[in-house]
């Protein structure tokens, strides 16, 4: 019952990524064009190139802004990432072998005994 929880969720994950692939590309896209605004902002020398670049800037942070439904998709994708990781149910073991309190509870064990 567990896997098919599973199945089902990552379907419904696996089509809203799909759905939502086109604004994905554009805040991608959007984002790329605003760090390079940004960057060439702060090297700009004149102040009509800092102009420029600021409206360049401000343009792709708009066109960022326009593509909100991308947080959705990811959302989407880290559902899809979650469902990936506990479609076999194995958990990381987290102890350390060479943890002091849990070898002294070992010990402790032993001299139990």
């Amino acid at each position: 019952m567990k896997k098919f929880g599973l199945l089902l969720v990552g379907g419904i994950a696996g089509i809203i990524l799909l759905t939502h692939v086109g604004p994905l590309v554009g805040l991608a896209v959007s984002l790329v064009i605003l760090y390079y605004a940004f960057k060439r902002f702060m090297r700009a020398d004149s102040t009509f190139k800092k102009i420029l670049w600021a409206s360049i800037g401000v343009i792709a942070l708009l066109a960022s802004a326009s593509n909100v439904p991308a947080i959705l998709g990811i959302a989407a994708a880290w559902v899809l990432f979650l469902v990936y990781k506990n479609w076999n149910g194995q958990k990381e073991d987290r102890t350390d072998k060479n943890d002091p309190f849990a070898n002294f509870e070992r010990e402790w064990a032993q001299l139990k005994k």
